[in-house]
């Protein structure tokens, strides 16, 4: 079978369309036939052996594919060997996709349509009327965190990097937009909110992205960490100051919902029905030839892209 697989770790370029044994399961796997690959920041991390998890060499990247098997369509997640014709997933993390989904629609809902639902539910506990600071609004988990937070009353404030990205977000229900290269972003992130602080921000860049945001939170502020997008950390800090306005740090890995039925498989059920029903709209940004994905993730390293990236497998 095709495959990308990596011998070195680095940038997007280590990555080599290649001619791989096809893979053979284990017990309680099955071998998925792969008709689409989600593409995730952090499939960048791994092929940098930067994750939170390490890597091994030699891998094939990728956790999350759709595929098929017994004739039936299925939304996966793969411990790695995603970006492959075949793929192994174990069968406790088989998710039926319904005829009403399209292959592109289910793989939003999984890395990135739990990420949101987790974010704002279980992280969050987003009330109506609360709002809701989305940084890189018109990536993957910002399409549909948008969606979800209106859904459930939030006020949402995007926060994107273009106008192009800006009106997307819109588009999906955003109530305001803010410049992410505002020269003080912790002021244009209060003066969207009318000039208080936030409730809650959702945040994946680090760096400065993370200290203003800190700096933005109104009393009983909540500020959730899941990624680093920028690779640059942001200020530490002192457990002492977060008492004055009784703000919230937390951070939320997806991984920790792997296991639990309730966290994960009933999620992506919901997440797929509210597609079904055309209340959710998955935002498909590109889609590559397997055999270009150093190109797509040069493209989201670069934050040109929006949505949900995927590779085509027959390409």
């Amino acid at each position: 079978m095709k495959a990308i697989q990596i011998t070195a770790f680095g940038g997007p370029d280590v990555m080599k369309y290649v001619d791989v044994a096809d893979p053979v399961a284990g017990k309680d796997e099955v071998v998925l036939d792969v008709t689409a690959v989600g593409i995730n920041y952090a499939d960048t991390h791994q092929t940098e052996n930067s994750y939170l998890s390490p890597q091994t060499l030699p891998m094939i990247p990728g956790i999350e594919v759709v595929g098929t098997h017994g004739g039936k369509r299925y939304l996966a997640s793969v411990s790695s060997g995603g970006y492959a014709q075949k793929a192994i997933a174990h069968t406790s993390v088989l998710f039926p996709i319904p005829d009403a989904v399209t292959d592109e629609q289910a793989l939003c809902m999984l890395v990135q349509g739990a990420t949101a639902w987790h974010l704002l539910k279980t992280m969050g506990n987003l009330q109506k009327g609360q709002s809701v600071v989305v940084h890189a609004a018109a990536g993957g988990v910002g399409t549909i965190a948008i969606q979800l937070a209106k859904m459930w009353g939030g006020k949402v404030i995007a926060v994107t990097s273009s106008s192009t990205k800006a009106a997307l977000a819109k588009s999906l229900g955003a109530d305001i937009t803010v410049d992410a290269k505002s020269a003080d972003l912790s002021a244009a992130l209060r003066e969207a909110n009318g000039g208080q602080g936030v409730d809650l921000v959702l945040e994946m860049v680090g760096g400065t992205t993370f200290d203003h945001s800190l700096a933005a939170l109104g009393a009983f502020g909540k500020i959730i960490t899941f990624g680093m997008a920028s690779r640059t950390a942001p200020t530490p800090i002192h457990p002492g100051a977060l008492m004055h306005g009784s703000k919230t740090v937390s951070g939320f890995w997806l991984a920790n919902c792997f296991g639990s039925k309730e966290m994960l498989n009933d999620v992506v059920a919901e997440l797929f029905q509210l597609v079904a029903d055309g209340k959710l709209k998955p935002v498909i940004g590109a889609t590559y030839p397997l055999s270009e994905a150093a190109a797509a993730h040069h493209s989201m390293l670069a934050r040109e892209s929006t949505g949900k990236i995927a590779l085509d497998p027959a390409r």
